[in-house]
């Protein structure tokens, strides 16, 4: 219950996008379940600027999907140049 509590109180931070929160959060959820996932402490900055900014990763990750579909298809058939010429299109 007290996961659910802090996950729920995780997500309406993100989306009124407040930042300052953060550290009172982290603070309460050390001891609970999902401690491990708040141990944000070298990434606390990075944390702060993804809150704040108004801009989706989903672009870089829909990139990286594509680039780890594209080695899983081609694993041990290949070296990095093939890998290379694949992604950019040069034959």
């Amino acid at each position: 219950m007290v996961a659910r509590t802090t996950i729920g109180e995780f997500q309406s931070m993100i989306r009124s996008r407040a930042a300052t929160k953060l550290d009172g959060w982290l603070e309460a959820t050390k001891n609970s379940l999902v401690g491990s996932f708040a141990r944000l402490d070298k990434n606390i900055v990075a944390v702060c600027n993804a809150i704040l900014s108004p801009w989706p990763n989903v672009q870089a990750e829909g990139q990286i999907k594509h680039l780890k579909l594209i080695k899983r298809q081609m694993y041990g058939r290949a070296k990095l140049d093939v890998l290379q010429a694949r992604l950019i299109g040069v034959t």
